[in-house]
C-alpha cells in the first residue's frame, strides 16, 4: 500500500517543479496541523470518510495527468466550462468535497489566499488514510489550483465501475500505475468498507482474476 501511495505521490511531484514539503513554513506554520486536525474529526464521525477524501484526491489526481492533482475535481460548473462532478466515474458517488469547503475555510482564516485547494486535497487524503491505522508519508506541496476543468477529460481518463479488466490494467498504465497499484487503489475505495487488504483481495476476485499482490 505504502509503494501505492507513494507512486501517487510521484505522480502528483512530477506535475509541478519546485514542490516542497515545508512550502507553507513560514507563510501558514498551523496549515498542517488545520488539514490533519479537520480530518481525525470527519474520519471519527464517519470511517468511509477516509477512503471517500483518498479517492477524491484520485479522481483528482487521474484527470489529466500533466499537471493533474490540481484541484479541478472541485470546481463546480460555469458558463466557460462544466466540471468533473458530474462525469460517470463522479456523478453521484464522489464524497467528501464538505471536508474539503471546511478545512480550505478554517486555513482562510488563518492564512487568507495561501494554501491551495490541491494542496489541501492532497494532504487531507494522506492524513485520511493515516487516520483509519494506514500509513503516512511526505506530501510536497506547493501546487497550483487549476481555473478550469474537463467533462470530456474526465470521462475519458476515469476508470468506470462498468470497465472490463483490460481496460482497467490499460488505464491504471497509461498512468504509470502498475496491476498492484490498481487492486490496491480499487480495494481502499470500496463503500462502506475501512482500507483493508482484504478488501483489495476481494476485489481482484470479483473480477475474477488474481493479479500478484504485494502488501508493500
Amino acid at each position: 500500500m505504502l509503494s501505492l501511495l507513494l507512486a501517487l505521490a510521484t505522480v502528483v511531484a512530477a506535475a509541478r517543479a519546485q514542490l516542497s514539503p515545508t512550502f507553507y513554513a513560514s507563510s501558514c506554520p498551523a496549515a498542517l496541523v488545520t488539514i490533519k486536525t479537520a480530518v481525525t474529526a470527519a474520519v471519527l464521525l464517519d470511517r468511509r470518510t477516509a477512503g471517500s477524501l483518498l479517492r477524491l484526491h484520485f479522481h483528482d489526481c487521474f484527470v489529466q495527468a500533466s499537471p493533474g492533482c490540481d484541484a479541478s475535481v472541485l470546481l463546480d460548473d460555469t458558463g466557460k466550462f462544466t466540471g468533473e462532478k458530474s462525469a460517470g466515474p463522479n456523478a453521484g458517488s464522489l464524497r467528501g468535497f464538505g471536508v474539503i469547503d471546511t478545512i480550505k475555510a478554517l486555513l482562510e482564516a488563518l492564512c487568507p489566499r495561501t494554501v491551495s485547494c490541491a494542496d489541501i486535497l492532497a494532504v487531507a487524503a494522506r492524513d485520511s488514510v493515516a487516520a483509519v491505522g494506514g500509513p503516512s508519508w511526505t506530501v510536497p506541496l506547493g501546487r497550483r489550483d487549476s481555473t478550469t476543468a474537463s467533462l470530456s477529460t474526465a470521462n475519458t481518463d476515469l476508470p468506470s465501475p462498468a470497465s472490463s479488466l483490460s481496460t482497467l490494467l490499460a488505464a491504471f498504465a497509461r498512468k504509470g500505475l502498475s496491476s498492484t497499484d490498481m487492486v490496491a487503489l480499487s480495494g481502499t475505495f470500496l463503500p462502506d468498507q475501512s482500507i483493508t487488504i482484504s478488501s483489495a483481495i476481494t476485489t481482484v476476485y470479483e473480477h475474477g482474476a488474481v493479479l500478484a499482490w504485494s502488501p508493500t
